[in-house]
């Protein structure tokens, strides 16, 4: 889940760029990687790739900042 999480990432937000750096925990909007649109587009993804419901209240930096927190959220929306 973490690296489809990544190369959606990377392919959607860095356009494929080869020399991103950046760890499975750090901040994607410190990064400057995802912006509010971003995250919009980011749940999209996520709704449509794992049949989850994001809820407004979700819709948190604790569930969406990074990928360690994306693949969390997703796991644990899946397990409920």
């Amino acid at each position: 889940m973490h690296r489809q999480i990544r190369d959606y990432i990377d392919s959607n937000f860095l356009l494929g760029a080869r020399d991103t750096n950046y760890s499975d925990t750090d901040s994607l909007l410190d990064l400057h990687i995802l912006d509010s649109t971003g995250v919009l587009e980011l749940i999209l993804f996520l709704e449509e790739t794992w049949g989850i419901q994001v809820a407004d209240t979700e819709m948190v930096p604790e569930n969406l900042d990074s990928i360690a927190a994306i693949a969390a959220y997703v796991q644990r929306k899946q397990a409920a």
